[in-house]
């Protein structure tokens, strides 16, 4: 995977997907046996975070992971950068490649934006979240959380609740999971699931009781206010009633069911406090294996040798 960019796991074989998955299994063990976590893998390699939506998850375990591979890395965000002074995306891109750096990781609103940066860069370019198309680390990671609690994804039946119209997550969960053999229902409102969905292979319901029933992994969605159009739904309060993963719906998935949510949560909106830091929930596990699936991902593609 050397010198590969990471744009989404559309196009990513499962081959792929396991060689990354098990790179980061040892990239967490590696770490958390060491009391210096700083390792030489990427010495020497220079990262630029370049994002231009907010993050607070993604940025801080992409900075995180490339220091612990001992590489340099640059946060760059649009607010403090000449973008606010109307400097094109092209132009920001040859900017940064000007820089001689190795790697560009880049969050943008618009679709098809970390393809876009390819045409201009040499530089790896790994996509951190493009609009509503793909954030394909996150789906990593999730494979990741799923694989280490059920042991294997092929057959395992997984929901994804919640808002599926605005969400790169949703899409890249999809494409990985259906990739690594599992069975996906996606449930919410007819408003916020696209009918092109079915498509991919997936099974929609507007009951999310149907969903969940019998699940082995429960991932809920952020309801993404801040995107919605006015008759998406009626009220948060009627959402959280229809919608919301609460202890009485959980109870239809299977008695070890795995409980996944990307982040930030509307609490009390699209799940309950008591589910979100329920027994059930991986919330926090997620965050930590976010590190490791970006380690294994940069290590994979800018390490000048094999890393496993």
């Amino acid at each position: 995977m050397r010198g590969q960019h990471i744009l989404g796991l559309e196009h990513m074989s499962p081959a792929d997907i396991e060689r990354v998955l098990t790179t980061a299994e040892e990239m967490k063990k590696m770490v958390g046996r060491q009391k210096n976590k700083k390792l030489s893998v990427l010495r020497g390699k220079a990262i630029v975070n370049v994002f231009f939506e907010n993050s607070t998850r993604t940025r801080s375990s992409f900075e995180l992971a490339g220091k612990y591979l001992g590489a340099d890395v640059i946060n760059i965000a649009a607010s403090t950068s000449s973008v606010a002074k109307g400097e094109s995306l092209r132009d920001t891109l040859l900017t940064v490649q000007a820089m001689g750096i190795d790697a560009i990781v880049m969050r943008h609103s618009a679709e098809g934006a970390a393809q876009y940066a390819t045409r201009y860069v040499k530089a790896v370019v790994i996509n951190a979240g493009d609009g509503a198309h793909e954030h394909p680390t996150q789906g990593l990671l999730d494979l990741l959380t799923i694989r280490q609690h059920h042991g294997e994804i092929a057959g395992k039946k997984v929901a994804i609740i919640g808002d599926i119209l605005h969400s790169r997550v949703a899409r890249s969960n999809v494409w990985g999971l259906l990739k690594m053999g599992a069975e996906v229902h996606l449930g919410g409102p007819k408003t916020l699931i696209p009918k092109e969905m079915v498509d991919m292979g997936v099974t929609i319901h507007h009951r999310v009781e149907d969903a969940i029933a019998d699940a082995d992994v429960v991932n809920v969605l952020r309801i993404q206010l801040e995107r919605q159009k006015r008759g998406l739904f009626p009220t948060p309060r009627e959402y959280a009633r229809i919608f919301g993963i609460n202890d009485e719906r959980l109870k239809l998935a299977k008695k070890n069911v795995l409980v996944m949510h990307p982040g930030p949560m509307n609490r009390g909106l699209e799940i309950s406090p008591d589910v979100a830091y329920g027994r059930f929930s991986a919330i926090e596990e997620q965050v930590n294996n976010g590190v490791a699936v970006r380690m294994a991902v940069l290590s994979l593609t800018l390490a000048d040798e094999e890393c496993a």
